[in-house]
């Protein structure tokens, strides 16, 4: 099979499988929008090869597969530091429900002690929540 070929059935499946994803709504659109723009940078550079050889010569590249790996190297790198952006505000949203949460919980248990009634089961359903409430 000839390298072009494959490199074009593998951006066309990509293409479809990423758009497939986003009508499922099993990938966000932030998401989908790299990995499509990926899939068509290699089905150019596959129904058009030798504009990867004058591009490389473009920028001074010698090997026109050194700057494909660079780029897809530059790629992987956009994609560690996007997905680290997201963790960090995951991380922060979580800490923030947290604090809220355990905030509540206390404004609960101090409303049931100045009522007199007995105070409710634990709000979150966790094994440990019962045994360090009773300590």
């Amino acid at each position: 099979m000839n390298g072009h070929l494959f490199a074009l059935s593998c951006a066309l499946i990509t293409l479809v499988f990423m758009v497939e994803l986003l009508r499922r709504r099993r990938l966000r659109e932030k998401y989908v929008v790299l990995w499509i723009a990926v899939a068509v940078v290699v089905l150019v550079s596959a129904v058009f090869p030798h504009l990867l050889e004058q591009l490389s010569a473009l920028v001074g590249i010698t090997v026109p597969v050194n700057l494909l790996f660079f780029a897809g190297l530059l790629l992987l790198l956009v994609v560690c530091v996007q997905l680290s952006a997201e963790v960090s505000t995951l991380e922060h949203e979580s800490q923030t429900l947290a604090e809220e949460t355990a905030l509540l919980r206390n404004r609960v248990e101090r409303l049931e002690r100045a009522s007199g009634a007995a105070p409710g089961p634990p709000l979150v359903a966790d094994p440990d929540v019962s045994r360090r409430s009773t300590t």
